[in-house]
């Protein structure tokens, strides 16, 4: 782990969950602008609401599936999104236009193959995923061993996440951040806030135990 270690609820459809996954202590939460997606954000009055219950210092993150750069340039300044999260096929030059910061490269783990696919990417922050079909959300738990062992940092841990294995998580793979959507959630798209404010405080004890190791063995 590197930084500050970041949290990230993914796929709020509603602008009350927005507000109760900042409440509960979310560093970033998630809009899906993909149609394909079940927790899509098709009216934009719906976006805009959402964007707005995200308090500042919270980061707004546009997920994005096969989109191209114009529409992505354009719903970042139309929802004020502080970061992209690329989810799809895309290719890295493609997207030469946007800061490197602002973007999070979401990799589906299935192989080796897929840390040499990230490698194309500029640095910046990485998505390790569960390979499954589609993009996100499918609660499939991702290879932690692989991605201990392959990943760069810095990088967030996604792929079924839940309060219940997310402290296992953090401690065998190490990431800079989690990732969570259905892990949380009632039904995709409703979130959960008692989940919600399990899982992120299961993820802090697991950060500062971690860290409490680290210094011991020092």
């Amino acid at each position: 782990m590197t930084g500050r270690f970041l949290i990230k609820i993914c796929g709020v459809t509603t602008a009350r969950d927005a507000a109760a996954a900042a409440a509960a202590g979310a560093g970033a939460i998630g809009i899906n602008f993909w149609p394909g997606s079940k927790r899509f954000i098709g009216d934009d009055a719906a976006a805009h609401s959402v964007a707005a219950a995200i308090p500042p210092g919270v980061l707004k993150v546009g997920v994005f599936v096969n989109a191209d750069v114009a529409t992505v340039q354009r719903t970042m300044a139309t929802f004020g999104l502080d970061r992209v999260q690329l989810h799809g096929d895309e290719r890295a030059a493609d997207f030469a236009a946007i800061d490197p910061a602002r973007l999070i490269r979401a990799v589906r783990v299935r192989g080796e193959d897929a840390f040499a696919e990230a490698a194309t990417w500029p640095p910046g922050l990485r998505l390790y995923d569960a390979f499954a079909d589609g993009f996100g959300g499918s609660g499939i738990v991702a290879p932690w061993t692989l991605i201990a062992r392959s990943a760069v940092p810095p990088f967030l841990l996604a792929g079924g996440l839940t309060p219940a294995n997310v402290a296992a998580a953090i401690t065998t793979v190490g990431p800079d951040g989690v990732d969570v959507a259905s892990g949380i959630e009632q039904a995709p798209g409703r979130k959960d806030p008692t989940l919600m404010a399990a899982f992120v405080a299961a993820a802090r004890a697991a950060v500062a135990a971690l860290a409490d190791t680290q210094k011991i063995g020092r």
